[in-house]
């Protein structure tokens, strides 16, 4: 068994490090549209641009989604409670899917929805697969694993 591991560890190792760099990249891009809502464009605007768009609740959706996209994305380049990122940034282009894309065709040059879809997907694919070994969850996850195998 331990040569199976050994065998593995080079694997592992170079799977860890693409998560890593699909974090920080995905993080990066959520970060840059969170920053345009809230600082570049500002709140108030972002919202009125939410309610021409027919965007329900624009108010409330345009704090969610510069929240969730800052948070979301500086969550994921830690890799700190990516799960629960990975869905609300999910969530996030569901809804930019469904209430301003999706009738403009596929093509982000045109308002379509592709850019969306993959960073949704992506955000749900992070979630279900972790973070990885180069990542908050991991130090947490180990440390309690560590702290609970300590016999007395």
């Amino acid at each position: 068994m331990s040569a199976l591991r050994t065998l593995t560890r080079p694997i592992n190792a170079s799977r860890d490090l693409v998560l890593l760099i699909a974090r920080v990249g995905l993080g990066v891009v959520f970060i840059a549209h969170g920053w345009q809502k809230f600082s570049t464009n500002g709140l108030d605007k972002t919202a009125a641009g939410f309610e021409q768009m027919g965007v329900p609740a624009p108010t409330l959706s345009a704090y969610y989604a510069a929240a969730v996209e800052l948070i979301g994305g500086t969550a994921l380049i830690l890799g700190v409670l990516t799960t629960v990122a990975g869905v609300l940034l999910a969530v996030d282009m569901a809804g930019a899917f469904l209430f301003v894309h999706l009738s403009n065709g596929v093509f982000v040059a045109n308002g379509g929805w592709e850019l969306v879809v993959v960073l949704g997907l992506f955000s749900l694919a992070v979630a279900a697969v972790g973070a990885g070994r180069f990542s908050v969850d991991n130090a947490l996850t180990r440390s309690t694993a560590q702290r609970s195998s300590v016999s007395v």
